[in-house]
């Protein structure tokens, strides 16, 4: 998930101010941002900028807020330009990998990943317009 940010935006992980927990959004909070950033914020319940918030990965980009409505234009037609089934693909591959540790079985999984995709019909297509200068079928 891409997230943006206006540069006005201002953060806090508020539920230790409640006597609660950030339980239910804890595990993608801590993917974001790491664990000890997420330590800091879940036990201060500090407010935090935009800027903490792309310094510490919880965000990916600070706009300002004349520029939000562009950048969303911008980053929605990069992803539309994609193949459906490797946009799919990537984000599984993603969540399969990040946290796994680099071993044989990862690299023989990464290896099928990449000759299962190559070799599906959009794979196929892809290739095949890049390699006859016209845009993929996805596209027309």
């Amino acid at each position: 998930m891409w997230l943006l940010s206006v540069e006005s935006a201002g953060y806090c992980l508020s539920e230790v101010k409640l006597g609660l927990i950030p339980a239910t959004i804890s595990p993608y909070v801590i993917r974001a941002m790491g664990a000890r950033a997420a330590h800091r914020y879940f036990l201060t319940a500090e407010r935090f900028s935009a800027q903490e918030a792309l310094r510490i990965g919880f965000v990916h980009e600070v706009v300002s807020a004349d520029q939000l409505d562009a950048k969303v234009d911008e980053i929605t037609q990069a992803l539309v330009k994609n193949s459906p089934n490797a946009v799919k693909a990537c984000k599984k591959l993603v969540q399969t990998i990040a946290h796994a540790d680099i071993s044989q079985p990862l690299i023989a999984k990464t290896v099928e990943g990449i000759a299962d995709i190559r070799s599906s019909a959009e794979g196929r297509e892809g290739v095949s317009a890049f390699l006859g200068k016209r845009k993929p079928s996805w596209l027309a």
